[in-house]
């Protein structure tokens, strides 16, 4: 990442003060459109990962919210949980995809995701300006959820409800919350929670403006091999149709499930960006062009 680093502030360099005003000055209609407004982003993947990507997700979303758009952070933690796992002796275990979570195994989860991680990303935020309040989903009753059974996969839940309150305290206030995906269940069971799932739900409980998920692809793709066969908007009706065709197919379909079922609960767009772009969340938000896929009903 130093290379890209390096091109940036060479980039940097180059700018005239007149461009410098010229982005501005596409921007603000956007700012003043969101301005008051909720934007919920989940944060994971290759930006939780490199050092460089995960300053700019910090420094975007204090931007953000220092113009007055209330922001949501909900994350996952997926390699920090396996890092840890192999620690304490414990072997990693998936199945079709989802984390196999035992006792043991829970514990470690909510250690990292609600500790380790949370906390550091609370820090960042901090250290970059803003205002941040760690939480889980146990926190406020945030989420509430069941125990998938029928998956046989142990302490993995479906959100069953999602309370708010406690998030438009922070909001109001001008803190960013930072939510890592742990619910319980009505017996206090903790239960772990697929982060865009999580985000989705959280999202339309806010009625929010937008729900952003970062990924390690640039959006929804034609060719899963051309980039240049990005789709830059679709609504729900293209989406469907897309997957009836296998061109949304994989691990893409959950993603795109999860933005529809925000969207039916009153999320005005969802955003699937690539957050090994450098300042993704603000060229999707800011920009008339955007860089990943927008999806709305």
């Amino acid at each position: 990442m130093a290379a890209a680093t390096a091109e940036e502030a060479e980039l940097r360099k180059q700018l005239t003060n007149l461009d410098r005003v010229t982005i501005l000055s596409e921007a603000l209609p956007y700012l003043q459109k969101f301005r008051g407004k909720t934007v919920v982003v989940k944060y994971g993947g290759a930006a939780m990962k490199d050092p460089t990507l995960k300053a700019g997700v910090i420094s975007d979303l204090v931007l953000l919210s220092c113009v007055g758009i209330r922001c949501v952070l909900v994350h996952g933690g997926g390699p920090e949980i396996n890092s840890w796992l192999a620690k304490v002796g414990i072997e990693a275990v998936f199945k079709n995809g989802l984390r196999v979570t035992d006792a043991a195994t829970m514990e470690i989860v909510e250690m990292v995701l609600g500790g380790r991680v949370n906390k550091s990303l609370v820090s960042l935020i901090q250290q970059a300006g803003g205002k941040a309040v760690g939480l889980t989903g146990k926190d406020g009753q945030l989420l509430r959820a069941r125990q998938m059974v029928e998956l046989d996969i142990g302490y993995v839940g479906e959100v069953t409800k999602v309370d708010p309150t406690i998030l438009n305290v922070l909001v109001e206030d001008e803190y960013i919350p930072v939510v890592a995906t742990i619910a319980t269940d009505y017996s206090g069971q903790a239960l772990n929670i697929n982060a865009d799932t999580a985000a989705g739900e959280i999202a339309a409980a806010l009625k929010a403006e937008k729900l952003v998920l970062m990924t390690d692809v640039p959006g929804v793709l034609r060719d899963k091999n051309d980039i240049g066969t990005k789709i830059q908007a679709l609504d729900i009706r293209s989406c469907r149709e897309l997957i009836q065709d296998g061109i949304i197919a994989g691990g893409m379909i959950p993603k795109i499930e999860c933005c529809i079922r925000c969207l039916s609960q009153g999320v005005k767009a969802a955003h699937i960006i690539d957050g090994r772009a450098s300042h993704s969340i603000l060229m999707e938000l800011l920009t008339d062009e955007g860089v990943g896929t927008m999806i709305t009903g």
